[in-house]
């Protein structure tokens, strides 16, 4: 994925991190929109992002919410062929298996390293 031009949704209930990850990738060229639930990308995807970065436990206090494997379900509906790297603090495999199951094509581990990891996916998708 040439970095250039390339439209990236990140959609995290963590403002803090989603707009620290936001600016780690607009620096490399890459254009970046936050969204802070599920629903909120649902709306823009006729956007079409070249990739969205989704965390798993999104409105994790919110009773009823969708998680993020809700809404990975939802774009895998609307449009099989956008890429999806689940994001998330929670490290059991099943997990991981279950995201890559329904359609994520990686999942990362929220950590020190999830910044770097994500760089090495972006290049390999070059």
């Amino acid at each position: 994925m040439e970095n250039s031009k390339r439209d990236i949704f990140v959609v995290d209930d963590d403002n803090m991190y989603a707009a620290m990850l936001a600016d780690h990738l607009e620096a490399q060229g890459y254009s970046v929109k936050t969204f802070s639930t599920g629903e909120q990308c649902l709306e823009n995807l006729d956007e079409n992002p070249d990739l969205i970065i989704l965390d798993y436990y999104l409105d994790s206090e919110v009773p009823g919410a969708k998680n993020g494997l809700d809404i990975l379900k939802e774009i895998k509906k609307t449009d099989e062929d956008i890429k999806v790297i689940m994001l998330s603090s929670q490290e059991h495999y099943g997990v991981a298996l279950q995201t890559i199951a329904k359609g994520a094509i990686y999942y990362v581990i929220k950590d020190l390293q999830s910044f770097k990891e994500i760089d090495s996916l972006l290049k390999g998708m070059e």
